[in-house]
């Protein structure tokens, strides 16, 4: 049945329509009744599967139950949709286009362009990298240093909380956000590849406002990922922190990376990060041609 055609059926028998009279509390009063219809109706679908688990096959109706259940379900999806102006074919397409993005299928999704790639060469991010994360006693104290081609790459850090927490080698996110999704205004200003051929476009995307976001997007995954055990032997990061990664990056140019493509480098990012923190260093070897990074213990 056509999704739409649903929806219209569905609507027929609304006992709590919005009319043209209607003020702005009876509206709202219209839209309250398929919410609490729907909270009612999940409930109803949980007690027919309690009595399942309960009573196994002495619950046949199981199945009927479940489908009515199901069905009353829709029909305030239904009704809620169109009260809210949306078509229930729109609906469910948002929900495929979601779902395609996060998951898509094998062998669907293909390299994308590198951001940066129309811009001069000596504008664009190093195509492969290798950067060494190495301690060094720097003013009488132990300090993390990054250090590409010979030289140190950024500020030297240290964990910065009271607890050793590993936070000095966060800059293996950056570095991350770089390889697998081409982005990372932080590591274009220490090489120095900010995209001065057009002012306006450097203004926005390699701007120390891109920076402080890249910044903080990378400290508030970490108080994320401390809540998760660090992503240690996870698969997924939870939607509510990919919906909000993609809120922060808005208005910059990697919001064209996809929510699976922020997945993948949110958990490599972590899968580097760990080995970092476990070794005490070591070097990471980027790839942006190939969308890859890699770790290399000490020694």
């Amino acid at each position: 049945m056509d999704l739409n055609e649903y929806q219209r059926q569905a609507n027929r028998t609304d006992q709590r329509p919005i009319r043209p009279e209607d003020d702005e509390m009876a509206r709202e009063m219209a839209v309250v009744f398929p919410l609490t219809g729907l909270a009612s109706e999940v409930g109803s679908l949980l007690n027919q599967y309690k009595k399942h688990v309960r009573d196994g096959d002495s619950h046949p109706l199981f199945s009927q139950r479940v489908k009515e259940e199901l069905g009353d379900i829709m029909w305030y999806v239904a009704n809620l949709s169109a009260k809210l102006n949306f078509d229930l074919a729109d609906v469910a397409q948002l929900n495929l286009d979601r779902i395609a993005e996060r998951w898509p299928e094998p062998g669907t999704e293909l390299p994308a362009k590198l951001l940066d790639d129309d811009y001069p060469p000596e504008e664009q991010l190093p195509r492969q990298m290798t950067i060494a994360f190495e301690e060094r006693e720097i003013e009488g104290r132990p300090k993390l240093v990054m250090v590409y081609e010979d030289e140190p790459l950024g500020d030297p850090l240290v964990d910065m909380n009271r607890d050793p927490d590993g936070y000095r080698f966060h800059d293996v996110f950056h570095l991350t956000y770089a390889a697998l999704l081409g982005w990372s205004p932080l590591l274009r200003s220490l090489l120095e590849r900010k995209r001065d051929s057009d002012p306006d476009f450097r203004e926005v995307e390699d701007s120390a406002r891109a920076i402080f976001i890249e910044e903080g997007l990378a400290a508030y995954l970490f108080s994320v990922a401390a809540d998760n055990n660090f992503y240690k032997g996870q698969e997924q990061v939870e939607s509510e922190v990919l919906r909000s990664v993609k809120s922060i990056v808005s208005h910059l140019e990697v919001r064209s990376r996809s929510t699976a493509e922020w997945q993948r480098a949110i958990l490599r990012s972590y899968d580097i990060w760990r080995n970092l923190f476990a070794h005490n260093g070591g070097t990471v070897h980027l790839d942006l041609v190939r969308r890859t990074i890699e770790f290399t213990s000490p020694g």
